[in-house]
């Protein structure tokens, strides 16, 4: 019997080994903070795209009882938690800044007070451990964000949607956006707000804590007649105008007939998107046949059906990352992070260097 005692020491040993060396396969470990609106956000990914913790807080119901975002405010809520959410973030892993490989951050756009906050932050914290600071596109890393639960692969056509944007591009690779299309006033998320609040939704109980873009959803859903409106709003009279305080009667039906609209409009500009980038060979014959939806709005169900729908008649799959994931969020900054450390791109020890962008263009 004594062959099978093994010393209690070499067991040890060789789970420190084993860890060390699973530890050295899963690198990098990078941290991603996303401060860019009103969320700050925090995030550790390793490079198999395994989300070691995650942490978020959120300013919604704060601003709601403004009616917006009111940047000053949205910057104040940033620096009272963003020290807490990363410090959250790497409990749930079980790690310490030592342990991080390098530092994504977004640094643009976005609200300019907000993103001064994430990226001081970053800073700071790389600074403090020496390590490097990758600084991130907002809209590239929702674009890329379903690469890492998805394993989708370059190139594919992505349509962002939400709050502040609607972009349609042709996603190459990790550096090359090709720009094909962008809306001329409101983005669609901030289409979904006004509405909410022209129909004073938020007076309604069930409708007083979530966004405006979630309201209209939510409504949509118990109509009965989407078809009773059709757009554009006829509002214009004064004898159509509502009562103070006043609630539509009707507002599921118009909120399906808004939503409707919507989504139609998106599907038809993303299939003369993708129609365009076959018809100037931007796709290949051997390519993969992928659309991409990402961005706030794309949590819409409605919408994201539409979309599938009109990709799948023409030979596409539609992806999307998990609804969590396609608010803002850390851990698609860290996942952008993750891919461009794996190629060596805006890998950053001049931290002087990394600036904020309040408006830049994707691609």
């Amino acid at each position: 019997m004594r062959h099978l005692i093994i010393p209690v020491s070499a067991l040890f040993c060789n789970r420190f080994v084993w860890r060390r060396h699973s530890s050295q396969l899963a690198r990098p470990f990078v941290l991603g903070i996303e401060s860019s609106c009103d969320d700050s956000g925090a995030a550790i990914v390793s490079r198999d795209g395994t989300v070691l913790g995650e942490d978020v807080h959120s300013q919604q119901n704060n601003h709601l009882k403004f009616g917006g975002i009111i940047p000053p405010v949205a910057q104040e809520f940033h620096r009272d938690h963003i020290e807490n959410v990363v410090q959250r973030t790497l409990d749930q892993a079980n790690m310490s800044c030592g342990d991080l490989d390098a530092i994504a951050v977004t640094n643009r756009p976005g609200l300019p007070l907000s993103l001064l906050v994430g990226v001081r932050y970053a800073k700071h914290l790389g600074r403090k451990f020496n390590k490097p600071i990758i600084p991130i596109h907002h809209m590239e890393a929702h674009a890329l964000m379903a690469r890492m639960t998805n394993k989708v692969p370059f190139p594919f056509v992505c349509i962002l949607v939400s709050g502040g944007h609607s972009l349609l591009t042709l996603v190459k690779n990790t550096k090359q956006f090709y720009l094909l299309g962008k809306t001329l006033d409101d983005a669609p998320g901030e289409a979904f707000d006004k509405i909410a609040r022209r129909l004073k939704l938020r007076n309604l109980p069930e409708y007083a804590w979530i966004s405006g873009g979630r309201a209209i959803e939510l409504a949509a859903a118990s109509s009965t007649n989407m078809a009773k409106y059709d757009f554009p709003l006829p509002f214009k009279r004064t004898n159509s105008a509502l009562a103070p305080d006043s609630v539509l009667p009707d507002y599921n039906d118009l909120c399906a007939a808004f939503l409707n609209a919507s989504a139609r409009h998106i599907a038809q500009r993303t299939l003369r998107a993708i129609r365009f980038c076959e018809k100037q060979s931007l796709i290949q014959a051997g390519d993969p046949k992928t659309l991409v939806i990402s961005g706030g709005v794309a949590c819409n169900d409605f919408i994201f059906r539409t979309v599938s729908k009109m990709a799948e008649s023409v030979g596409y799959v539609t992806v999307r990352p998990l609804k969590k994931h396609c608010t803002d969020n850390g851990v698609m900054i860290a996942w952008n992070g993750v891919e461009k450390f794996a190629v060596g791109q805006d890998i950053v020890f001049d931290y002087d260097s990394v600036d904020i962008v309040g408006k830049t263009p994707l691609g």
